[in-house]
């Protein structure tokens, strides 16, 4: 709380003036998460691409480039207070699986926007949860090892992944 009121410039009385606990405050910081997800992760990735399952491996560059960006020093903000406050408060957990669904959903629609690029028999909401799953987990042992490697190799496995439950009519962009 120091540091954050130290970077604010502002008094504990300030801060909880409008945020009347640490909990309160987190709160609203997931909240604004919920609102960064869309144009700071989503909207930049898919800028790159039309396609929709390339889409899907530029959110995925994004988190890559962050962390080569931050020297290892910065993983996914929610999937670290997943780790952290998942247990401590129930709305806290609420709202973090709120950020994880929001996530989800849009690669959801990617997958969904895929249309026949997948096989018919692909279940959508499994494979984006799947999608996360490989991400979150990518990044962690990233940053644990200070080193891309675990990450590109996790991302590698996945599209290799996509590529074998790939429709036998189409190909998928790389």
């Amino acid at each position: 709380m120091a540091e954050i009121l130290s970077a604010a410039g502002v008094k504990s009385g300030s801060l909880y003036y409008f945020f009347k606990s640490k909990e309160a405050l987190l709160l609203a910081v997931l909240d604004r998460y919920v609102e960064l997800l869309q144009p700071a992760v989503i909207e930049p990735a898919f800028a790159r691409t039309r396609d929709p399952i390339g889409r899907i491996f530029a959110v995925l560059d994004g988190y890559r480039r962050m962390l080569l960006e931050t020297g290892f020093k910065q993983g996914c903000p929610i999937g670290n207070l997943a780790l952290e406050m998942s247990d401590k408060s129930e709305a806290v957990r609420e709202k973090i699986a709120l950020n994880f669904d929001n996530w989800t959903g849009a690669v959801r629609q990617c997958l969904l926007d895929a249309d026949d690029a997948l096989a018919a028999d692909v279940d959508r909401d499994r494979l984006a949860t799947f999608v996360l799953t490989v991400m979150e987990g990518a990044v962690m042992v990233a940053r644990i090892r200070r080193s891309i490697a675990p990450y590109e190799q996790a991302i590698a496995i996945l599209r290799t992944y996509f590529e074998r439950i790939a429709s036998t009519t189409c190909t998928l962009d790389k």
